[in-house]
């Protein structure tokens, strides 16, 4: 597998994965940092992440539980040169997901809001800290 920078013509596959429209996603792609794993020419996953104040905030993760924990190195490995922790919101109806970032040592820190309907828990990691 390996992982690069998404780009505009990614776009489609993007929204494949995130189940919505191309439009949002090439808006992601120029909005965030946007990360992709690719096996062949096959886009299988997909993180997208932004920086604000002293947190790394995952804004979307997408892909088999195995990607998805590949995925999240990157966002962490930027938190760990930065000096930040990283944040995220996972849906309740992902368990792939969810196992992924507890597998990758994310804590479970609350309830987070709800997205069309849909409840989503929060998780946090401070990278700094386990090496402490």
């Amino acid at each position: 597998m390996e992982v690069r920078d998404a780009i505009e013509a990614d776009a489609e596959a993007l929204a494949d994965l995130a189940t919505g429209p191309p439009d949002v996603m090439r808006n992601l792609v120029h909005d965030r940092t946007v990360r992709v794993a690719e096996e062949g020419e096959e886009i299988v996953g997909f993180v997208s992440y932004d920086a604000e104040r002293g947190t790394v905030h995952v804004t979307q993760l997408a892909g088999e539980q195995s990607v998805c924990e590949r995925l999240l190195a990157e966002p962490v490995e930027f938190a760990k040169r930065e000096h930040m922790a990283v944040e995220l919101l996972v849906p309740d109806d992902e368990p792939g997901v969810q196992t992924a970032v507890e597998a990758s040592g994310f804590a479970e820190t609350g309830s987070g809001p709800q997205f069309e309907g849909q409840p989503t828990t929060r998780y946090r990691l401070e990278p700094g800290r386990a090496e402490q």
